[in-house]
């Protein structure tokens, strides 16, 4: 493959590195948080965080795309000047996006509260209004930095965020809890810590840019008749960042839906009273977090894959993004198949194990959502795809598409009093699902260059059936010598549940290395790469 992309499968390692760290210590906040909270205070929190990742996605979604493909591309033709003019015209434009969507939450808390039926929430509204404020200056700092192949400032942005979540968020929230608040207030409570990360974040990231420029040397002196004015420049920045946003947008807006949705037919549909409902979408709300984990190592292989590309295509490297997008795919496999799998079998050890005394629901509701995980991961990639190679706006199509499946079937799922609560992962799968399958249609018929799927698909898949094969062997043999499965402790299911997952992710390793998953040349592309083949004797 070509330099750039090694550039992409190292700056997607930073990033994964990263995702890594930052889930662990996303895990030590949540999961103490979602037990001081209960079920019913958890439905608070993922109510009140659905309204602000709507609005910060109308606010950010199609900024840092936007800017990593147009920087990449300038940079890859030698114009470092348009680089520096993109960042600049964006600057002032988000900052004034980002007051008007973070003033508009803070006014309007408790309408959005009202509106998604639940009107307790509107002081968590308020406590996450500065951070879509904030959120839209770091966006801009990032599209800039991944545009240059550089993952360090995102990196940094992201650790500093979970980092004051876990102090501030969870120390307020305990506080609070201490003090004899009710649930909606400790939720605000905890959202604060997401507001100081993302201020701390600024500052950080401006000091890192401004000496990455130095040594860079990127300056706007001396006329260049390949700059673009300003006013030509954000033009390109919103006909690229219009339809990313709209179509993710309108995911999140379905997402809103859902929320409501869910609650409204559990109760009209499926007969529940409101605390019932709330209780149960709050055992759904913990299944979420684990369900978001395996996307959440996907994401820096979305963020690294679209500067290559795009610089790819520019130079007209055909070759070169056929690599860069087949790797991709196939890292997400690697990825996803696996997690998606783990939380199919495992999701009675992990489910009881974290959530202990949680509602009896919440293992099948995460089994389904392992399904779920994996759709998700490879909807991510291949819209990442199609935005790097210039079909940005089929998003549009797929995206809103999937969504509007996915309430139909909440409608008639959650609806139904046989199915409840469990309707709401099933339209997840069938949402992910529809959308994934769209957007391999488009990049295979409707792209000029296409990743090659066999490479991508067939090795991570039998490596993943394999692993899933020991992992419920152990998880079996497990819960056998328990003998009453209902006696069961938490440190016993914690104690199968780390087992388990130690099995799984070492039968997967050997697997993959057997199997010829991972190749030498795979491993070349990474710091190191050379001596890994050799200490894992790779040919």
């Amino acid at each position: 493959m070509e330099n750039r992309s090694q550039n992409y499968i190292r700056g997607a390692a930073i990033l994964a590195a990263t995702v890594a760290v930052t889930k662990v210590i996303g895990a030590i906040y949540k999961i103490p948080l979602y037990n001081l909270l209960g079920d019913e205070g958890t439905a608070h929190f993922q109510v009140t965080y659905t309204i602000y990742n709507l609005l910060l996605t109308i606010a950010t979604a199609g900024v840092p795309v936007a800017l990593s493909r147009l920087i990449s591309s300038a940079h890859s033709v030698g114009c470092d000047r348009q680089g520096t003019r993109i960042h600049k015209a964006a600057m002032p434009t988000f900052i004034l996006i980002g007051l008007i969507c973070g003033g508009a939450m803070f006014i309007w808390a408790q309408e959005l509260a009202d509106l998604i039926g639940d009107h307790e929430i509107a002081d968590g509204i308020r406590c996450l209004a500065p951070a879509v404020f904030f959120y839209c200056i770091i966006a801009v700092y990032r599209g800039y930095s991944q545009g240059h192949g550089d993952m360090i400032p995102t990196a940094i942005s992201q650790i500093l965020e979970v980092l004051c979540k876990l102090f501030f968020g969870l120390a307020i929230a305990w506080i609070l809890l201490r003090r004899g608040y009710g649930t909606p207030t400790v939720a605000a409570g905890a959202f604060v810590g997401i507001t100081i990360g993302l201020m701390l974040s600024v500052p950080a990231m401006a000091v890192y840019k401004q000496r990455a420029d130095k040594r860079n040397a990127y300056r706007l002196d001396g006329e260049d008749p390949s700059v673009l004015s300003y006013r030509e420049t954000l033009a390109q920045i919103f006909r690229i960042s219009i339809p990313i946003t709209l179509g993710a947008s309108v995911l999140n807006i379905i997402t809103l839906v859902d929320t409501k949705l869910v609650l409204l037919r559990l109760q009209n549909g499926a007969g529940y009273d409101y605390m019932t409902a709330k209780v149960l979408y709050g055992a759904y709300s913990k299944a979420l977090t684990l369900f978001n984990l395996p996307a959440a190592f996907i994401v820096p292989v979305t963020v690294s894959v679209v500067p290559a590309i795009a610089a790819a295509l520019a130079r007209k490297e055909n070759d070169g993004a056929r690599d860069v997008m087949t790797s991709a795919m196939k890292v997400t496999n690697l990825i996803g198949l696996p997690a998606g799998a783990g939380l199919l079998i495992l999701s009675y050890p992990i489910y009881s194990g974290l959530y202990w005394g949680s509602n009896e629901n919440g293992p099948a509701l995460l089994a389904l959502l392992g399904i779920a995980a994996y759709f998700v991961c490879m909807q991510l990639i291949t819209t990442a795809i199609l935005q790097a190679s210039g079909f940005e706006k089929l998003s549009m199509l797929t995206l809103p598409l999937g969504g509007i499946v996915k309430i139909v079937a909440i409608w008639f799922l959650v609806g139904n009093p046989s199915i409840g609560i469990y309707g709401s992962p099933l339209s997840t799968i069938i949402c992910y699902v529809c959308i994934s399958a769209f957007n391999l249609w488009f990049i295979v018929r409707r792209q000029p260059v296409r990743p090659d799927l066999r490479k991508a698909f067939v090795r991570p898949f039998i490596c993943t059936v394999i692993m899933a094969v020991a992992a419920f062997a152990v998880y079996w043999l497990g819960m056998q010598l328990l003998g009453d499965w209902f006696s069961a402790s938490r440190m016993h299911m914690l104690v199968i549940m780390c087992v388990s997952v130690i099995v799984a992710v070492a039968v997967y390793a050997v697997m993959i290395i057997v199997l010829g998953g991972v190749t030498r040349e795979d491993l070349q592309l990474l710091p190191k790469g050379e001596k890994i083949a050799d200490f894992l004797k790779i040919k």
